[in-house]
């Protein structure tokens, strides 16, 4: 056996150990890496209001804290409205609900002529072995809905921290970065994190912008049914269908499509029918344009990116997708080397046409040739043989 072969052997194993303990680690701190991403991006996000404030004689800190304080307060007052009316909508329809048995009642035995009642409707309900067993696995299931909760509340928690430790220590951070740093590498760091600053706070700008608009136009709407509560459905629909990617839409228009129902069931499927109508204008017109103008990226990209990052990392890598490859395209534009464009007619798309022109010059000047030709040779044949002298 060689003398090399038992090295070769405990490095190949050492090796793989070491292959075997960072992907365990890596498994093992995976949820707190993407809470550490989230939280550099919501860094990102309220940069440039802090960075006001800082500039105006606030300290860092306080900025920061300014700053998380009040979208705290907005989103706490946003909530606890959205609660108190949705409670009393539920109150009003547990306290209607046995009107609107007894119309569906009526309508099933005028239909089909059957000669049903409200109470052996509810004795059937109430003995049924279906919502038995609902009602035990929901009481079974109540440790790990808290227990659920309480880990939510956590990794906001979590986020939290991180991302205000992000903004407050900015500058601190990149000095402590750039530090191990050559001066050139130092350069394309800071510009770097200048361009993750603007095209993160442009994303969020984009997504507000259109928050904005959708909440209009479903405000519009809901007005026109006469729909209650219609401007805290109309923020309720804007900012979650634009916040809360991949499912934000449905859960935005199911609290409207709630409240509707309450007034009228037909204006619950006028609702559905907006929701669906909008969603596609907003797909496949609005977003893209204006994600294009915002982030300053193809449509075809970002949508490309929004769907690579749900496949990576689910509804958070669809979050912050476009602002990462807006950053990354941007940031490598400076090192790829562009050239004019020549003046050809077939960048402009006219390229069968001047196949046809090409053909056409190319067919005359054949012509042209053979015409010479003919002319030369017959010129020969008249000036006969050379003279020997």
């Amino acid at each position: 056996m060689p003398r090399w072969l038992p090295r070769a052997m405990l490095l190949a194993l050492a090796l793989y150990a070491c292959f075997q303990l960072g992907s365990w680690g890596f498994h093992q701190l995976l949820g707190l890496l993407i809470n550490i991403l989230i939280a550099f991006f919501i860094a990102l996000a309220i940069e440039p209001a802090v960075a006001r404030m800082a500039a105006r004689g606030v300290r860092r800190g306080l900025a920061t804290f300014l700053v998380f304080f009040g979208l705290l307060s907005a989103a706490v007052g946003f909530v606890v409205m959205l609660g108190s009316m949705l409670a009393d909508q539920i109150v009003t329809m547990v306290e209607d609900f046995p009107q609107y048995l007894d119309s569906v009642i009526s309508w099933i035995n005028q239909t089909f002529e059957t000669e049903l009642s409200r109470v052996e409707v509810q004795d059937s309900v109430l003995r049924s072995d279906w919502l038995q067993s609902y009602v035990e696995d929901s009481a079974t299931g109540v440790l790990d809905v808290s227990a659920t909760v309480l880990g939510g509340l956590f990794r906001l928690l979590t986020i939290f921290l991180f991302s205000f430790y992000f903004a407050a220590d900015g500058p601190r951070l990149r000095r402590t970065i750039c530090s191990v740093l050559p001066p050139a590498k130092q350069a394309e760091v800071l510009r770097a994190w200048e361009i993750a600053v603007d095209k993160t706070g442009g994303y969020i700008y984009s997504r507000g912008l259109m928050a904005l608009i959708s909440g209009g136009a479903h405000y519009v709407l809901l007005e026109v049914l006469g729909v209650p509560y219609a401007p805290a459905l109309a923020v309720w629909v804007g900012l979650v269908s634009q916040f809360i990617p991949t499912i934000g839409t449905y859960l935005a228009g199911a609290l409207p499509m709630l409240i509707a129902f309450t007034v009228n069931p037909w204006y619950a499927v006028w609702v559905l029918g907006f929701v669906v109508v909008y969603q596609q204008f907003e797909n496949y017109v609005l977003q893209p344009k204006l994600t294009a103008r915002t982030v300053d990226i193809h449509p075809a990209v970002a949508f490309g990116s929004v769907i690579a990052g749900t496949a990576l990392m689910g509804a958070v890598g669809a979050l912050i997708a476009i602002p990462a490859v807006a950053t990354l395209q941007a940031f490598l534009g400076a090192y790829v080397r562009r050239y004019d464009v020549t003046d050809d007619p077939r960048v402009h798309g006219h390229r069968r046409r001047e196949r046809g022109r090409l053909a056409a010059r190319a067919g005359a000047t054949l012509t042209k040739g053979r015409a010479a030709l003919t002319r030369v040779r017959s010129g020969r044949r008249t000036a006969g043989p050379a003279d020997p002298a």
